[in-house]
């Protein structure tokens, strides 16, 4: 499907599901379809992220097939998106507020900060804003890790902190972050502004070195498994839910496995690794017997990656935290350039 369809089948949802729901207030697009020209070919594992703007709070709705297309749909209220200064030092938010993918806009609102966003988007207070709350983010996770909690948790209380610092040089060149291709997408934009250079060190951040592809697509196989047991048992609700599922399947699993095929297996490990951690969480809740026996899966791939240990991810921690000055000096650099 063409990424211009698979953005009519999510406005089409949008208009149905504000049919049956009045308090909703505007819809806009997010995540990696936003500036995708439209005749592009939507990948079967990238689903299409819809934020619903509602009066009042609601849970994650999820991923779920809608119309022959994978919409991944997150509800939050305007408080939350926050005013059009709010949205400019978010780097969660700006770019698709300032994108004007907009799917609804009964009030209007949404068309207002879009042109506020868009106008002062680039400008370099706003980008080092972002960036500073990027920073923020990476320093208060990784100085928080708790060594006693169960393994998944520690895992993602790691990762995904760490995993910011991909993040960083996107925002500096006005890029915008996506989730499982976050590492691919820096080392484009680095190389583009002639900074190939610094990536090996960030990556090395992430997976000590890495292993080579067979060895990932070990670990995918291995994922696969442990993938299909959480889904099938999975009663417990959490956050992330809608993304042990096997309609999200293809994204976890087969989206990985395209990376592993396009020569990224290092990066792929990041998504690999979250969603392991994501599956162990779900297993420790509701299969705790398939939890122990599926358990050395996981932790072969967190050997492979040199953070086995509660000792060995606070040693990769304080690497980040202290590779962060190095970091945002590459940030400043992304600017410039961009």
């Amino acid at each position: 499907m063409r990424v211009g369809a698979a953005r009519a089948v999510a406005a089409r949802w949008v208009r149905e599901y504000a049919a049956r729901e009045p308090g909703v207030r505007g819809a806009l697009l997010s995540g990696s379809t936003v500036g995708m020209p439209a005749d592009a070919v939507l990948p079967p594992w990238s689903d299409v992220d819809v934020l619903v703007v509602r009066d009042a709070p609601a849970g994650k709705l999820g991923k779920f097939r809608w119309g022959g297309v994978l919409l991944e749909v997150t509800f939050l209220t305007w408080a939350e998106l926050g005013a059009p200064e709010e949205v400019l030092g978010s780097f969660v938010f700006a770019g698709c507020v300032r994108a004007g993918a907009v799917l609804a806009d009964p009030t209007g609102r949404l068309a207002a900060a879009h042109r506020r966003v868009a106008a002062e988007f680039a400008e370099p207070r706003w980008v080092r804003r972002r960036c500073a709350g990027v920073r923020e983010r990476v320093e208060r996770g990784l100085r928080e890790l708790d060594a006693a909690a169960p393994l998944h948790e520690q895992v993602t209380a790691w990762l995904f902190p760490t995993s910011l610092t991909a993040v960083l040089p996107l925002v500096a060149g006005l890029v915008e972050p996506t989730v499982r291709r976050r590492y691919v997408r820096a080392a484009q934009l680095l190389a583009a502004c002639g900074l190939a250079g610094r990536y090996p060190g960030l990556l090395a951040l992430l997976d000590g070195g890495g292993v080579g592809p067979a060895r990932v697509r070990e670990h995918l196989a291995g994922l696969a498994r442990t993938f299909d047991v959480a889904a099938e048992v999975a009663r417990t609700p959490f956050f992330f839910s809608a993304d042990i599922t096997p309609a999200a399947r293809v994204v976890a699993v087969d989206g990985s496995a395209a990376l592993v095929a396009a020569g990224w297996h290092r990066e792929a490990m990041f998504w690999i690794l979250a969603t392991y951690a994501r599956c162990h969480a779900i297993l420790a809740a509701d299969a705790p017997e398939w939890g122990a026996r599926l358990l050395p899966l996981f932790e072969a791939a967190l050997a492979d990656l040199g953070v086995a240990s509660a000792a060995d991810r606070r040693r990769r921690a304080d690497a980040v935290l202290a590779y962060l000055p190095g970091l945002w000096e590459t940030a400043e650099l992304v600017l410039a350039r961009r």
